[in-house]
């Protein structure tokens, strides 16, 4: 089946150039950068929010000095795992603020130290209904889940958790952005993903627990999914975002594959090619 595919060269054509070209330059100092939204000078350090006991409970929200184009949830990959934590977001978080977005990077308990399925998706949840709750000022705008990796896997999972009862009382989000996302977890365990990583993340939950945390299992989704995947990804391969667009796209959702190259960790370096089409992305959102 076709999937809808949206290469580099077309993102750029169709949502300017130009500006992706200076997106993929070296950056500027924080608070200096101009976006299509106008001068966005951030706030003096992040706000620090925490939504429970455990250290790896808590989000630092960074805030542009104007007019908010919106909240960006980050959520970090790293396999699920608790050596990997939110150091890798929080340069998005920072970039994001420069460019005019509300941005909250998240931390969150993983497999290693209390972590794993369901708690990891509890603390996702948790988090995003703190955000929404605590941040200083109004979140007005869009309502977007950026994630790498299994932090792709849990951005794209938060839209659908509103079905389960155990989820059900939180914001909703508006869009998805995944970044080399883990988008089908059966083929990411039959596959071995990550040293077995995602079997480790589910435990012994058994089959039944993928109508509740697989992506794949979940579509279609009631919001769109833009799918940022490199083709020579060799962590989590390609075929995890051609399969969920095409599965979304056939159940009548709107999802979008964004062909990118730079490997695994091209989409999280803001100077990279690979980020400007993420960013572009978000423009077109707000």
């Amino acid at each position: 089946m076709a999937h809808p595919r949206l290469d580099r060269r077309a993102l750029l054509a169709g949502l300017g150039g130009a500006a992706l070209a200076g997106c993929a330059a070296d950056p500027e100092p924080a608070g200096s950068r101009a976006t299509d939204a106008g001068e966005a000078p951030v706030t003096s350090g992040p706000q620090r929010i925490t939504y429970g006991d455990d250290p790896s409970q808590w989000v630092d929200v960074h805030t542009p000095g104007g007019t908010s184009r919106g909240l960006v949830v980050v959520i970090h990959g790293g396999f699920w795992k608790a050596e990997y934590g939110a150091e890798y977001g929080a340069p998005l978080a920072e970039d994001l603020a420069g460019r005019g977005w509300t941005a909250a990077n998240v931390e969150y308990r993983r497999v290693g130290n209390g972590g794993g399925f369901p708690e990891t998706l509890d603390d996702v949840h948790a988090a995003l209904g703190a955000v929404v709750r605590d941040a200083d000022g109004p979140v007005d705008g869009p309502v977007v889940a950026l994630g790498h990796s299994a932090g792709g896997h849990l951005a794209t999972w938060a839209a659908a958790r509103g079905r389960f009862d155990r989820w059900a009382d939180g914001p909703a989000l508006t869009h998805v952005v995944s970044q080399a996302g883990v988008l089908d977890l059966r083929a990411a365990v039959a596959d071995g993903l990550g040293t077995d990583a995602a079997r480790a993340f589910l435990g012994d939950a058994g089959e039944s627990a993928y109508s509740r945390v697989d992506p794949l299992a979940q579509v279609p989704l009631d919001v769109p999914v833009w799918a940022v995947h490199a083709t020579d990804d060799d962590v989590v391969p390609f075929s995890q975002a051609t399969t969920y667009v095409d599965a979304a796209t056939a159940a009548g959702a709107a999802a979008t594959l964004v062909e990118v190259s730079g490997g695994h960790f091209g989409v999280i370096e803001p100077t990279s090619e690979a980020w400007a089409a993420c960013v572009a992305v978000l423009d077109a959102i707000g």
